[in-house]
C-alpha cells in the first residue's frame, strides 16, 4: 500500500492502446507542437478563425497560419477524443486562409457593411506607394519573402481578408508599426495601439554628441521585466473604416500623454474595448507618480474621436483592468483588485453603470479570483474563469447577484475567450468558445453550451503527433501539513510506471513561482511535467500556501512569510512521497523557477538533505540586493514588507528568509540558469547564487542566457534549456 491521506486517480489517460511505435515527448518535440493563439467566432456565430503557430528548429522563428472553419448548429460530436481531453471532438474541416507568415497576430471579425471580414496584424514594407503595398499584400498572403523583400524595412500593420480567402487588404500605413488590432462592433473603425515617442535620448539632449553611449535616469521603473524603457509610450489610437475598406488616418486618444495602453509588459487588447455604438473606448491607464511603487491603475472613457478623459474608478488604489461594455452599452464590467500594492489580490468583477456612474461588485463573497470577464450575449451575465482546487473552470454569475454557478468540470484548465449566440432550428443557444488544456496536452479550442453544459472540443491541432506519443499518468493526491492543513498534490508518473514491478522511480519535487500561481492542469513549454515524466522522472508538483484555488486566507499566507510555511508544504509532500515505495528516496532532486529558484536556493541551506541535486532557474538569492535591483518595487514592498532599512523588525525577517544567509550548508550538487535581460530578477542573484557554490567546492553549474529574460522564448535555446536541464538530473538521479 501507498501512505496517503487520499488517492483520487484521474481519468486522463488514452482510451486506446498506444501504438507498437510509441514515442515520448523530448526537448525536441515539445518545439514541434503547434501552438493555438487568437481565436475568434463570426458576428454571425457560424465560423471560428484562429491562428496556429509553428516553430523551425533550425530557422530558430516560427511562423502562423490563420484558420476559419464552421461551427455546427447542433453540437453533435463525430468521435470521442483518444487522448487528453474528455471531451467529444467534433469533425469540421478548416479552410488555411494564410500560411506561413511571420508576426501574424492580433485575430479578429470586422462585420463590415459589405460583410463580415477577417482583420489582422502582418508585416508590411514602410516604403513606396501603391505599387509597394500590392507588393506587401502578395507576401502577406504567400508567406513567401524574395531576398530583396527581406531588405526592406517592415512594420507591423492592420491587414483584411475575406474569410474564404482571396487578396489581403492593407489598412494601415503607420510609420512606427501598430499593435493590438480590434474592430468597432459596428464595422465602422478599428482600434490599435502605436507606440509614441515622447522622451528624448541623451543623443537629442546633447546633439554634439552623436557618439554618446549612455542614458540619464530620474525615475525608477527604468526598465521592467526584460526590457529598457524605449523613450516611447503605447497609445490607442483609432482609424474609421471606409464603405469600401479603406483607413482613414489614426486618432491619437492618449494624446500628450506619458501613459501606457495596454499595461505593460503583459496587457493585451483585452485592455481596451469599443462601446457597441462605436462612439467611446474604456482604457485601461496608469496615471500615478511613482509606478514602480503603485498597481493603481483605472478605467477611462474617452470618446472615439478623442476629448477629455474620464475615471470611473477613482479612490480605488488596486489593479482595474479589461473593461467589456454590456451589449445594450449601458454597464461596463471589469476585473479590480481592492488592495493596492498586492499584484495577486482576489481580482473582483465590478459593473459600472453608465447612466447612473454608480459600482458595484457582482461577485461578492466568492472566495476565488476571476479572469477573462465577457458578457452573455442578453446582457443578464457574465462568463468568466477561476482557479479551484488544482484546475481552472469557467462559471457564469447573474449581474443581479445570482451565481455564480460552475458551467465547466473536468480535470483540465479552461479559460473563457467569448461568448456567442447560435441559431439552434427555430431557437437561439448561447455557447461560449473557449481554450482548455491539461499537463499532458497543450491548448486546444472547444464550444461550450451553456444551458445543456454540453462541451465539444472543435480543433485537433496536434493529434497527429499525439497519435504517436506514449503518454504519463496523472493522480491527484492529498498530504498533512506540519499544522494539520490538507496539501492538495498533483503527481505525475512516467509512461510504464504500472507495468515495471517494484521497480524504485527517480522523483522530481517541482517548487511554484509566484509566489501566487496555482498549478493547474497547464501545459507549460519548459516547465512541462509531461516531458518531465516521459524522461523517467515521478514529478510531485505541490500547491504549497500562497497559491490562489484554495481560498483567500490560503493564498495570501505566502506574503511575509516566504520562508516560512509554504517551505514546510513543500518538505511535507516531498516526505510523504518518499515514504511510497515506489520512490527511490535517494534520488529526489527539487526544481523550480522564480520565487520556485527561490525555494531551491533556500532548500539548498535548509533542508539539502533530502534531495541529490537541484535547479534553480531565475531564482532570487539576496533578499537585499533583489530589492536594489528590481523594477517592480509594489511586489517586493507588499511580500516582504519594503525596504530592508525601513525597521528593525523587517530587516530581521529579511535575514531569517534570505537564501544568502545559509549557503555555509549548501553541499547539494546545484544548476543555476538566469537570464542576462531578466529585470524582475536581475541575473546578479544568478550570478551570486552560482560564485558561492563554487567558492565552497560545490558542484555546480550556471547556463546562462545572455539574450532571454526570465522567460526562455527562443526555440534553440529552449532545446538547449532542456537538454542541459536532464543532463544535470540524470547525472546525479539516475546513476
Amino acid at each position: 500500500m501507498r501512505p496517503t491521506t487520499c488517492l483520487l486517480l484521474l481519468s486522463i489517460v488514452a482510451t486506446t492502446c498506444q501504438p507498437c511505435s510509441a514515442q515520448r515527448l523530448t526537448p525536441e518535440k515539445l518545439w514541434d507542437l503547434a501552438r493555438i493563439g487568437d481565436a475568434a467566432v463570426s458576428p454571425d456565430g457560424r465560423q471560428l478563425a484562429y491562428l496556429v503557430k509553428r516553430y523551425d528548429l533550425a530557422e530558430n522563428a516560427g511562423t502562423t497560419d490563420l484558420l476559419v472553419q464552421p461551427l455546427p448548429e447542433q453540437l453533435e460530436p463525430a468521435q470521442q477524443r483518444a487522448v487528453a481531453f474528455d471531451t467529444p471532438l467534433l469533425s469540421a474541416k478548416a479552410q488555411v486562409v494564410l500560411k506561413d507568415i511571420k508576426g501574424l497576430s492580433s485575430l479578429s471579425w470586422l462585420d463590415h457593411s459589405s460583410g463580415a471580414r477577417l482583420i489582422y496584424i502582418a508585416p508590411a514594407k514602410m516604403e513606396g506607394e501603391a505599387a509597394e503595398s500590392k507588393k506587401g499584400a502578395e507576401k502577406t498572403g504567400s508567406g513567401n519573402e524574395s531576398s530583396e523583400e527581406k531588405e526592406a524595412e517592415e512594420k507591423p500593420q492592420a491587414w483584411m481578408i475575406e474569410p474564404a480567402g482571396g487578396e489581403p487588404i492593407q489598412l494601415t500605413r503607420v510609420e512606427e508599426g501598430i499593435g493590438n488590432l480590434k474592430a468597432s462592433p459596428r464595422g465602422d473603425a478599428i482600434a490599435f495601439t502605436v507606440d509614441v515617442k515622447m522622451d528624448p535620448t541623451v543623443n537629442e539632449l546633447y546633439s554634439d554628441l552623436p557618439k554618446a553611449d549612455a542614458r540619464i535616469i530620474d525615475s525608477l521603473l527604468y526598465r521592467h521585466w526584460n526590457q529598457w524603457h524605449d523613450y516611447a509610450y503605447s497609445h490607442v489610437h483609432v482609424a474609421a473604416i471606409d464603405d469600401e475598406g479603406k483607413a482613414g488616418e489614426p486618432v491619437d486618444l492618449m494624446a500628450s500623454l506619458k501613459a501606457d495602453c495596454p499595461l505593460p509588459p503583459f496587457g493585451g487588447a483585452e485592455q481596451f474595448s469599443f462601446s457597441p455604438d462605436g462612439g467611446e473606448v474604456a482604457l485601461t491607464m496608469k496615471l500615478v507618480n511613482n509606478p514602480a511603487e503603485s498597481t493603481d491603475s483605472s478605467i477611462y472613457l474617452v470618446k472615439a474621436t478623442s476629448g477629455a478623459l474620464k475615471n470611473i474608478t477613482p479612490g480605488m488604489p488596486g489593479y482595474d483592468m479589461n473593461p467589456v461594455y454590456s451589449p445594450d452599452g449601458r454597464s461596463i464590467a471589469f476585473h479590480s483588485m481592492r488592495r493596492g500594492g498586492f499584484e495577486s489580490d482576489r481580482n473582483r468583477i465590478m459593473i459600472y453603470d453608465r447612466a447612473s456612474e454608480s459600482l458595484r461588485e457582482i461577485t461578492d463573497g466568492l472566495d476565488q479570483t476571476t479572469h477573462h470577464a465577457c458578457w452573455n450575449p442578453d446582457g443578464r451575465a457574465v462568463f468568466f474563469d477561476s482557479e479551484t482546487r488544482g484546475t481552472t473552470q469557467v462559471y457564469q454569475v447573474g449581474i443581479d447577484g445570482q451565481g455564480p454557478q460552475q458551467l465547466s468540470s473536468g480535470r483540465f484548465d479552461f479559460s473563457t475567450v467569448t461568448s456567442f449566440s447560435a441559431s439552434v432550428g427555430d431557437t437561439k443557444s448561447t455557447r461560449l468558445l473557449v481554450r482548455q488544456q491539461s499537463m499532458l496536452r497543450p491548448t486546444e479550442l472547444a464550444i461550450l453550451d451553456v444551458e445543456t453544459k454540453q462541451m465539444v472540443t472543435v480543433t485537433d491541432v496536434n493529434g497527429t503527433l499525439y497519435e504517436k506519443l506514449e503518454l504519463p499518468r496523472i493522480e491527484e493526491r492529498y498530504f498533512t501539513a506540519s499544522d494539520g492543513e490538507s496539501i492538495h498534490n498533483w503527481v505525475i508518473f512516467p509512461p510504464g510506471f504500472d507495468t515495471e514491478g517494484d521497480k524504485q522511480w527517480p522523483m522530481l519535487t517541482y517548487c511554484q513561482g509566484g509566489p501566487q500561481g496555482q498549478i493547474g492542469q497547464w501545459f507549460s513549454y519548459r516547465w512541462n511535467f509531461h516531458m518531465m515524466a516521459a524522461q523517467g522522472y515521478v514529478v510531485l508538483a505541490v500547491n504549497r500556501r500562497g497559491l490562489p484555488g484554495f481560498g483567500r486566507e490560503w493564498n495570501d499566507q505566502i506574503s511575509g512569510d516566504w520562508g516560512g510555511q509554504a517551505m514546510q508544504d513543500i518538505l511535507a509532500s516531498t516526505d510523504a512521497m518518499m515514504a511510497d515505495p515506489s520512490i527511490d528516496r535517494e534520488r529526489v532532486a527539487a526544481i523550480g523557477a522564480s520565487f520556485g529558484g527561490y525555494t531551491v536556493y533556500w532548500m539548498m541551506g535548509n533542508a539539502a538533505d533530502r534531495f541529490c541535486a537541484m535547479i534553480a532557474h531565475c531564482g532570487v538569492f539576496n533578499l537585499e540586493s533583489m530589492y536594489g535591483s528590481t523594477e517592480e518595487l509594489f511586489f517586493v514592498n507588499w511580500d516582504l514588507g519594503g525596504p530592508y532599512w525601513k525597521s528593525a523588525e523587517i530587516a530581521k525577517e529579511y535575514d531569517v528568509f534570505s537564501p544568502h544567509q545559509f549557503v555555509g550548508n549548501w553541499k547539494t550538487p546545484l544548476l543555476v540558469i538566469h537570464g542576462e535581460k531578466d529585470f524582475r530578477v536581475p541575473v546578479t542573484q544568478g550570478m551570486e547564487a552560482f560564485t558561492a557554490a563554487q567558492v565552497q567546492g560545490v558542484p555546480s553549474r550556471f547556463l546562462y542566457f545572455p539574450e532571454e529574460g526570465h522567460w526562455v522564448l527562443s526555440p534553440q535555446n529552449g532545446v538547449l534549456w532542456g537538454r542541459v536541464f536532464f543532463d544535470w538530473l540524470d547525472r546525479y538521479c539516475k546513476n
